[in-house]
């Protein structure tokens, strides 16, 4: 035992030097900004860094500078107890963030979400879907300061309303992926304005939003040709009319999702079969699905 222990006395000693009376580590030796933080502790998960945080004031502060260069927060489906907390510490240090991953979590408020929007005003990506505890306040520095912002998320966002959507008109036309399906309060003339300004669109979620119609699909035709992929299951206002006016403006699109539109035919998809993938197959190709489904069924009952 006193072996063991002379041997971590001589180890210790090795590491340090003899600084004018002062014991310095290799932490004070290297340089923070440039070796220790960029070159060892951004291998660390976050979760590394707020182990780091409780070992010493010196490794509290190497990890919180760490915490500065963050480009990335992704908390997505993260409801644990007491994330909250961890959240609040990255509100108050994080200010590099271009990616903030926050789909499903519900105890997400205005007044931990607020703080971090504060002081990342260079956001590129934010998904708040499912985020069902926030408010439109929430939204504002994201529309009003984060310029460079391309990917926003906000579907079963309820509280999403046509102020908000009228507010990004009027600050983002940068857009390439926006999602709000499942948002029951925007209204058509207010998205029929807003999409005239995202020329840049290459992404689109419109699921289950009553009401896109086919004036908006002709909107989307006419402003957003860089279209590749368009989600509009659920919309039941749409018709062939609106879905031939789409594709033929937007000759990029890869993919088209039109499952329970039901006004929607093979009128129009007939012709895009084989140039882009459809999420629903031909009337005949369904048809033999429910003739197998109705024998494999009747099958059962039979052994049974």
């Amino acid at each position: 035992m006193t072996t063991l222990f002379n041997e971590e006395r001589h180890l210790e000693e090795m590491s340090t030097i003899d600084g004018g009376g002062v014991n310095l580590t290799f932490i004070d030796l290297l340089s923070w900004e440039d070796i220790i933080i960029p070159k060892i502790l951004s291998t660390l998960t976050l979760k590394d860094l707020f182990t780091l945080r409780c070992c010493s004031h010196s490794a509290k502060r190497l990890a919180e500078g760490a915490l500065e260069k963050l480009l990335e927060i992704d908390f997505a489906g993260n409801n644990s107890s007491n994330v909250h907390l961890t959240f609040k510490v990255l509100g108050e240090h994080c200010k590099r963030l271009e990616n903030l991953q926050l789909a499903r979590c519900h105890w997400m408020t205005d007044e931990l979400l607020l703080p971090i929007l504060a002081k990342n005003k260079h956001l590129k990506i934010v998904n708040l879907n499912e985020c069902i505890n926030i408010t439109p306040l929430a939204l504002q520095p994201i529309i009003i300061e984060c310029k460079d912002l391309r990917v926003l998320k906000l579907s079963k966002c309820q509280w999403l309303t046509t102020g908000a959507v009228d507010a990004l008109t009027l600050h983002q036309s940068n857009l390439e992926e926006f999602d709000i399906s499942h948002c029951a309060a925007i209204g058509e003339r207010c998205l029929i304005i807003f999409f005239r300004k995202l020329n840049k669109l290459n992404i689109l979620s419109l699921a289950n939003t009553l009401s896109v119609t086919d004036q908006v699909l002709i909107q989307i035709a006419k402003y957003c040709r860089a279209l590749e992929h368009i989600n509009l299951v659920g919309c039941s206002a749409i018709t062939d009319y609106g879905i031939q006016t789409l594709t033929r403006s937007c000759l990029q699109l890869k993919s088209l999702m039109v499952q329970r539109c039901d006004l929607v035919t093979e009128r129009s998809l007939g012709p895009l079969r084989g140039k882009l993938h459809i999420d629903r197959p031909p009337a005949a190709e369904m048809q033999l699905q429910l003739y197998d489904l109705r024998h494999l069924v009747n099958h059962i009952f039979l052994q049974v």
